[in-house]
């Protein structure tokens, strides 16, 4: 016990800037080809979110507008979270073991609608 008394906890003073979003920020016809300027700039705002819980749990904390920034980031990140797997759901054709395609017949339908399958 008399050795853990010794241990010295050091402080460590956290600055945390904000996102430049300037320098992330893509048009989303400019990912028509390429979906790497929308995955980098996600990849910045999962950082950021980070960066901000990290702060969070310092005795610092967090200021007012470091919330409100924490509260739009998460937004942004479940938004575009809830579109790709919307997307990838949209995509997805399913086979039973015989090979015969059992895709839900709502996904046909989306699929139908967007032009993607024909029958």
């Amino acid at each position: 016990m008399a050795e853990n008394e010794d241990k010295h906890v050091e402080e460590v003073d956290l600055e945390i800037d904000p996102v430049n979003t300037e320098d992330i920020e893509h048009d989303a016809s400019e990912a028509e080809d390429s979906q790497a300027p929308v995955d980098d700039h996600m990849v910045a705002v999962r950082e950021r979110i980070n960066e901000l819980a990290a702060k969070a749990k310092t005795d610092e904390g967090l200021t007012e507008e470091e919330t409100k920034e924490r509260a739009d980031l998460r937004q942004e990140f479940l938004e575009n979270f809830r579109k790709s797997f919307r997307s990838q759901i949209e995509m997805l054709q399913v086979y039973d073991d015989d090979g015969n395609e059992v895709t839900p017949e709502k996904v046909r339908q989306i699929q139908r609608d967007k032009g993607l399958r024909d029958d």
